[in-house]
């Protein structure tokens, strides 16, 4: 395999719910972008740098206005990762710019259609045991 370098957005997404009268906001890591870089590791590196100081999260893009810039306060962790504080008219978020070469991909697998038989047996007998998830070798 080539090597296919690529920067990682993550942003720290928030949800509010409303549950017996009560807002609860919801924070979670999510992938926002996974961008290609044609090039070395060097120039991977140098595009994630370009993204956390130029990059603007949704959370703040949506209630900004024409010439707005953010407070932004950028970090180079000891891992090589961006992460990145804005702030912007009382709103706060938080995002992690990471440069990343890709080692492994693989399509989705779907199992084949369960027969009639199958899915009556599995009425009455409960679901099969799921596989382990993963389990060191040796």
């Amino acid at each position: 395999m080539t090597d296919q370098w690529y920067v990682l957005i993550e942003e720290d997404t928030r949800v509010t719910r409303r549950a017996d009268g009560i807002d609860l906001k919801l924070h979670r890591w999510s992938l926002v972008a996974r961008h290609p870089i044609s090039g070395t590791e060097l120039q991977a590196l140098a595009a994630a740098e370009d993204a956390a100081l130029h990059y603007m999260p949704d959370v703040l893009a949506r209630h900004a206005r024409p010439g707005d810039t953010p407070a932004r306060s950028a970090f180079l962790t000891t891992d090589g990762a961006w992460l990145v504080q804005l702030r912007q008219y009382h709103r706060e978020c938080h995002i992690r710019v990471t440069a990343a070469r890709l080692m492994h991909t693989q399509e989705e697998k779907q199992a084949p259609p369960k027969t009639l038989k199958e899915r009556v047996r599995h009425a009455l007998d409960g679901p099969e045991p799921s596989e382990k998830p993963w389990a060191p070798k040796g």
